[in-house]
């Protein structure tokens, strides 16, 4: 049996429609053994979005970014959180999406990207799905200052380091963000397996 056969939307509200959007959903859901449960959930969509690791690989580096984040400040961490470069995909295709955002966020244009994989990042309670893409760089692609759009509150740091610094970041809880983590570690594998 499908899964949708065994889901019975009753009831969608919306709680919030500011930022995103937070829905809380009732539904019936038909267990293993048979028997239906009531259940609620709250949904948080904020639309699909795309993140890219940036590597020089002549340097070994990889470009990172420095932003402020509430979501984690209000969680007791200052807010600054080293990630790869992302964003919401807004209409566009996740490819034309990360270039722009790359662009946007570091000053690089890249011509070659390769997507990787596809992931649900907080499925508990978020819908959002990321793509995620690797790409090459280095200093002749530099366009511009990036630092992101100051109309969307944006104030974006570049941050380029050895991948095995990034790594050794990580394990020293500089570097939290997961999605920034899945790619530096498939990076680092990869580097091993040789790639």
């Amino acid at each position: 049996m499908e899964t949708k056969e065994r889901v019975r939307i009753l009831k969608t509200e919306v709680l919030s429609d500011d930022w995103y959007v937070l829905r809380k959903v009732t539904f019936d859901f038909q267990r293993r053994d048979g028997a239906w449960q009531r259940q609620s959930r709250e949904t948080y969509d904020r639309g699909n979005g795309a993140t890219i690791l940036l590597r020089d690989r002549k340097t070994g580096n990889v470009l990172l970014t420095r932003q402020f984040r509430m979501p984690a400040f209000v969680n007791g961490h200052d807010g600054m959180l080293i990630e790869t470069p992302g964003g919401l995909l807004d209409d566009a295709t996740p490819e034309e999406r990360i270039r722009a955002e790359v662009e946007e966020e570091t000053g690089y244009r890249v011509h070659h990207v390769e997507k990787i994989f596809e992931a649900f990042m907080s499925p508990g309670s978020v819908t959002e799905k990321l793509y995620f893409y690797i790409g090459d760089y280095d200093g002749s692609m530099r366009v511009s200052d990036g630092g992101g759009v100051e109309e969307e509150g944006e104030e974006i740091e570049t941050i380029e380091v050895p991948l095995q610094t990034a790594m050794q970041m990580i394990e020293r809880g500089e570097i939290m963000d997961g999605k920034t983590i899945m790619l530096l570690q498939y990076a680092a594998l990869n580097a091993r397996s040789g790639e």
